[in-house]
């Protein structure tokens, strides 16, 4: 048992956890502003070719961490616009810009790169490990922490400011307000629009950097459908949190132990196609516990009322 819940596990689920956690407090901006943005897996995917061939290109990992960003955001652009400019139904853009993401960067990486399934080359680079120094040496949290790729320490540091923008200021105010209530927002002067085009936005910019953590970070190469479904998962960690960050952390920690723990497994004779299993069923398992507390919810509520009208 000490081979496997050791520091390397928790080492790798800090790791692991990134790109779900990037794209969850995405989906959190979009639904403070009033859009449920299922898109992710979409935007994931893109950003992670982008980072690929940013690399392969320019042999430059900041202009490959920009072009990342560059393939989310127009993505974002096109489900920001039908869904804010033209009032089309988010799901059914979403569900079609997922599709899209996947046809592609299929297509691409057939046309510019000449082959299927995966992309490699010896010249690309990974994302350097950042060593921490001192801060290595804390017990248990140094070796979590240190050696992981900057988007990593950037994806704490957004829960930090996330929660700071919400709660603490003015406009985080503002975005709740545009999510909680169009109409009333729009007659006090807010202007709503730019708020949930500013969210879509940034939600594009996180997953283009969670992309780039899944194709540079975690691995040197793209293959076809990587994000294996961690869009969705991050979906699921913003419903379990509430879209609240700190809400969201604590779920998708738990998807990113499971996930590193599912790798970890392998190493003691366990077939892969059962430990990978685990992050799949985890998230079954937590979206049966969230719909059976909502229920309760809307029970309680239903209940209250009614006391309500019978004691008026």
């Amino acid at each position: 048992m000490d081979l496997l819940f050791d520091v390397n596990l928790l080492n790798a689920t800090i790791r692991m956890v990134t790109p779900i956690l990037l794209a969850a407090l995405g989906a959190s901006l979009c639904l403070r502003a009033g859009l449920f943005n299922m898109s992710l897996e979409g935007l994931l995917l893109v950003g992670a070719f982008g980072a690929v061939l940013g690399n392969y290109v320019t042999q430059n990992l900041w202009l490959a961490g920009l072009i990342a960003i560059g393939f989310s955001l127009a993505f974002s652009l096109v489900f920001g616009y039908l869904t804010i400019f033209w009032r089309a139904n988010e799901i059914v853009v979403a569900v079609a810009l997922n599709l899209m993401a996947t046809g592609l960067t299929t297509f691409l990486l057939r046309s510019i790169f000449d082959v299927k399934g995966a992309f490699y080359d010896k010249d690309m680079i990974g994302l350097p490990h950042v060593d921490i120094g001192m801060l290595g040496r804390i017990p248990i949290l140094g070796p979590m922490f240190n050696g992981q790729t900057w988007i990593v320490y950037f994806a704490f540091l957004t829960v930090i400011l996330l929660y700071v923008y919400y709660y603490k200021t003015v406009s985080g105010f503002r975005l709740q307000a545009v999510g909680e209530h169009y109409l009333a927002a729009q007659s006090i002067g807010i202007r709503v629009r730019a708020y949930q085009f500013a969210a879509v936005l940034i939600c594009g910019v996180l997953c283009g950097l969670a992309g780039a953590q899944l194709s540079l970070g975690q691995v040197t190469m793209f293959t076809e459908g990587m994000t294996s479904g961690r869009g969705f998962i991050a979906l699921v960690a913003m419903m379990l949190g509430k879209s609240g960050p700190l809400g969201i952390l604590a779920a998708s920690l738990l998807f990113g132990f499971m996930d590193a723990l599912s790798v970890q497994l392998q190493g003691f004779a366990i077939p892969a196609h059962i430990t990978l299993l685990l992050p799949y069923l985890m998230t079954l398992v937590a979206l049966f516990l969230y719909q059976l507390n909502q229920s309760k919810r809307t029970r309680r509520a239903g209940h209250r009322s009614s006391l309500n009208e019978w004691n008026t």
